[in-house]
């Protein structure tokens, strides 16, 4: 049997005009607020049905850079009062390790004004992997099949081994259950170095995973991606994250992963040196665009998108438009 080989290119960025395709649209606003998060959401809600779930990470406990709990509180107050948070247990040992450890982070954290579904709570199930090279069929929380749609609320920010954390890390790895799933990305076969898997496999296994959730879902699926408090850690180093240097941005919703995914990293991208330095290092030196590319490799969306302006009048502007008036993070 011929060994599977990853893909290359990683850490080369490709610039808009190299890429090739269709455009999906991918609406924008700076409104970083219960507010905000309720437009962009809105414009991406038709096909939002049923019993919703909403992935998001809820984080290490006292973490700093999470969406806030008082955000998604009011936005679901007025959006989904029926829907439930959906979340799966750690691989590694912390804060969110058990179930039991899991639900009084939550508790610390605030996240207790509404239903909360640690889905690998009573076991697993499987979902097919179509196209993929690495899998065939992914473990997830043994709830997920339950629900009619699903919200992919995403904090994007740095991640220590993916480069960035969107969507695609938010599903990939987030509804991955916690022995199984994410011992499947993360660890080769054998191994003692649970963190084994790097770079572009380590990206590739993580959009398949990712596939399997989306294709479940199919048109019942949505992406709403927050720019704010954007370390070059993961929410899952709680308060030992790296300070955040990157000012923060706006709101991007979707109906497609790799535009919105896309588009964040564009944005980051179209910063200037001082502004994006850290946050652009960490994605390059991780291999983290392999990510983009190979979610466009499996047919999971389009590189190329419309970005519209919410904010004023739905005009179409470009990632240095979207970014023209940052302020260094905290002013």
């Amino acid at each position: 049997m011929a060994a599977i080989i990853p893909g290359k290119g990683g850490d080369k960025y490709i610039p808009y005009e190299a890429r090739t395709g269709n455009e999906s649209i991918v609406y924008f606003t700076r409104d970083l607020s219960p507010e905000g998060l309720k437009k962009a959401y809105e414009r991406v809600s038709a096909n939002i049905t049923g019993k919703v779930a909403v992935k998001l990470h809820t984080g290490e406990k006292n973490g700093p850079n999470i969406i806030p709990s008082a955000w998604v509180k009011d936005f679901l107050a007025e959006e989904l009062p029926e829907a439930t948070i959906v979340e799966t247990n750690t691989y590694y040992e912390g804060d969110r390790y058990t179930t039991e450890l899991h639900r009084e982070t939550l508790k610390v954290n605030g996240w207790d004004f509404c239903p909360v579904d640690i889905m690998d709570e009573h076991g697993t199930t499987t979902l097919p992997v179509k196209g993929g090279k690495w899998f065939t069929e992914m473990t997830v929380g043994k709830t997920l099949p339950t629900y009619d749609s699903l919200v992919a609320l995403t904090h994007f920010k740095g991640h220590a081994m993916g480069g960035f954390g969107g969507s695609n890390k938010n599903l990939g790895i987030g509804c991955a259950d916690g022995r199984i799933g994410k011992k499947a990305i993360h660890t080769t076969v054998g191994s003692d170095n649970m963190w084994s898997i790097a770079e572009e496999e380590l990206m590739e296994r993580i959009a398949e995973s990712t596939k399997a959730t989306i294709d479940y879902f199919g048109r019942h699926i949505t992406y709403v991606n927050v720019m704010r408090n954007m370390s070059v850690s993961c929410d899952c180093e709680g308060c030992a994250a790296a300070p955040v240097v990157t000012p923060n941005v706006g709101i991007l919703a979707s109906t497609d992963i790799l535009a919105i995914d896309q588009a964040c990293v564009d944005l980051i991208f179209a910063m200037t040196e001082e502004q994006h330095h850290d946050l652009v290092e960490r994605i390059v030196t991780r291999h983290g665009l392999r990510q983009l590319t190979y979610m466009k490799e499996l047919g999971m969306g389009n590189d190329r998108y419309v970005l519209i302006d919410i904010d004023n009048g739905d005009v179409r502007i470009l990632p240095k438009d979207a970014v023209a008036n940052v302020k260094p993070f905290g002013e």
